[in-house]
């Protein structure tokens, strides 16, 4: 099966910047696409930015357009999301996902998912 490990996440202030981390891994390991998704306290989880393997086709949430970036390391099957200019309200917990199967659509379709990493951003 897979597993995702998250990391990278922590504490910082505002305007301050985090880069989290998904290593991906697994016998026969076939994925489409990764996702990082977030739940703030109390909120349903949401979209934040998606990559696609094959290609690198990109996703942002118009919350973090501008602001994040992911990227993938193939060799690595890895993927990354740098965080710049944090706010209080990207405060949550972040989450990795993949999915195995082409939907068409970037932000569903996730069949495995990690453990989750903090994020916390004061003001």
């Amino acid at each position: 099966q897979v597993q995702l490990v998250e990391s990278g996440g922590g504490s910082v202030q505002a305007g301050g910047s985090l880069r989290l981390s998904c290593a991906a891994s697994g016998r026969a390991f076939s994925s489409y696409a990764m996702g990082w998704f977030r739940q703030p306290p109390g909120k349903e989880r949401e979209v934040v930015a998606a990559v696609y393997w094959r290609g690198g086709n990109t996703y942002y949430a118009e919350s973090v357009k501008g602001r994040f970036t992911i990227s993938k390391d193939n060799a690595k099957n890895t993927v990354y999301l740098q965080m710049n200019s944090l706010k209080p309200e990207d405060t949550a917990v972040y989450y990795c996902a993949t999915k195995t199967q082409y939907t068409g659509n970037p932000a569903t379709g996730y069949d495995y998912w990690g453990q989750g990493t903090q994020v916390t951003v004061s003001s």
